[in-house]
């Protein structure tokens, strides 16, 4: 039986497209440029990022056993559109200087990592929502986290690798909202369609394992924006391997201590193991020895596993929020430790106690706006999307690809 608003799709989302390319179109002929006379510095890390974005977080959402079309089709199109937008958003402040965007490998680096931001944003929501709904996701996010570099390097005079690398916690925050608002009643118990198998455990997995193998370029790709030094850029690759080995090991070892039949927990499998790149990705400015890199690992893959294990359903039973890939655990929790890591080694490394103070409410405040910001957005944006207008998936049709695609089998049969 076809689900009630699979047809009127028809009238919702080609619109949406063709209007939101169209304008992306028009502003790249009267605004955008090709830089010239440009180095290829950043081609390597750029392609290493493009494969985390792109197969990474696209294999990493097929893991539910029949929304895997659309997790890996719908990553590729948000990730076409939010690009885009991403790269006409970081160059507003180019274009008012200059009178044009200028596009080079940095650019399009910064723009998938904005991407990466809305793609945890949607993971809180993933099969619970229209790809109509993810399109608007993803613009409304990127504009606001865009926006909160913006107002940190104006107002805090946060440096900007510190502000692209808050995109985990931005993220997580504004997905978490974002999940509270369209809240479904009935979601208390897990959806019959809510659930893993081999094959789709398999995709998922290997989503893990491009996103563990490049993430130390992730890290470290834009490290010399704010460093010249390339030491820093290398010492970064070290220290996310080293967080990122090591949490592995942990995540491991604390699912088969915290599972009831004492073995692994494919989702901490898939998600607590990258918990140390998060970690170290945010607090990465202020790590300089391996043993730090060791111990943030650690941390975050404990604050990861136990909270997919405990604090994913108290989320659920007591606030109704309803996480589907565990963002605030993977990405929320170890961000906010490497905040609060990176706060604690600045003191440590300041030379008088006037300096400290000054960096730590500072600091205090980058968190503070980066937190409200995502989190008022993130509301919003629910209520935008909770609108019937948009045609949200029937509670049996959520976690289901049918509602989106065509099935050739199926059509045969009619």
């Amino acid at each position: 039986m076809a689900p009630q608003y699979a047809q009127s799709l028809r009238f919702r989302l080609p619109p949406l497209l063709f209007f939101l390319q169209t304008g992306f179109i028009v502003v790249f002929i009267v605004y955008v440029d090709i830089e010239q006379n440009t180095n290829n510095g950043y081609k390597d890390e750029f392609q290493d990022v493009h494969v985390m974005v792109i197969l990474g977080f696209g294999f990493l959402a097929t893991f539910l056993v029949r929304y895997s079309f659309s997790g890996a089709g719908f990553t590729l199109l948000v990730v076409a559109m939010a690009v885009q937008w991403a790269v006409i958003l970081n160059g507003v402040e180019s274009m008012y200087h200059r009178g044009n965007i200028l596009i080079n490998m940095r650019s399009l680096v910064v723009a998938e990592m904005c991407t990466a931001s809305s793609l945890i944003a949607i993971g809180a929501v993933l099969g619970k929502t229209n790809p109509v709904h993810l399109l608007l996701i993803a613009l409304l996010e990127i504009s606001g986290f865009v926006l909160n570099g913006w107002l940190l390097q104006t107002f805090v005079k946060v440096q900007f690798l510190n502000t692209i690398m808050l995109l985990h916690i931005f993220g997580a925050f504004f997905g978490l909202m974002l999940s509270w608002v369209l809240y479904r009643q009935g979601s208390e118990q897990q959806h019959e369609k809510e659930k893993i198998d081999r094959k789709t455990g398999l995709f998922s997995v290997m989503g893990t394992l491009f996103l563990w193998m490049f993430w130390p370029s992730f890290n470290s790709v834009l490290v010399e924006v704010d460093h010249l030094d390339r030491g820093r850029s290398l010492r970064a690759v070290y220290s996310t391997y080293l967080a990122l080995a090591v949490s592995a090991v942990t995540a491991a070892g604390f699912s088969v201590l915290t599972s009831p039949q004492g073995k692994l927990n494919l989702f901490h499998i898939q998600r607590c193991t990258l918990a140390g790149g998060v970690a170290i990705g945010v607090a990465m400015s202020a790590v300089h020895l391996p043993w730090v890199a060791t111990a943030i690992g650690f941390a975050a893959a404990l604050i990861s596993t136990l909270g997919s294990r405990y604090i994913k359903p108290i989320m659920l039973f007591a606030f109704e929020c309803h996480d589907t890939c565990g963002v605030l655990s993977v990405h929320g929790l170890p961000g906010i430790l490497g905040w609060m890591v990176q706060l604690l080694l600045q003191i440590a490394d300041s030379d008088d106690l006037t300096t400290a103070v000054r960096f730590a409410v500072f600091h205090i405040c980058t968190l503070l706006i980066t937190l409200s910001l995502s989190m008022s957005l993130g509301l919003i944006t629910g209520f935008l999307l909770k609108c019937h207008f948009w045609r949200p998936p029937q509670n049996k049709k959520c976690f289901d690809d049918q509602a989106f695609w065509e099935f050739p089998h199926q059509a045969g049969k009619r």
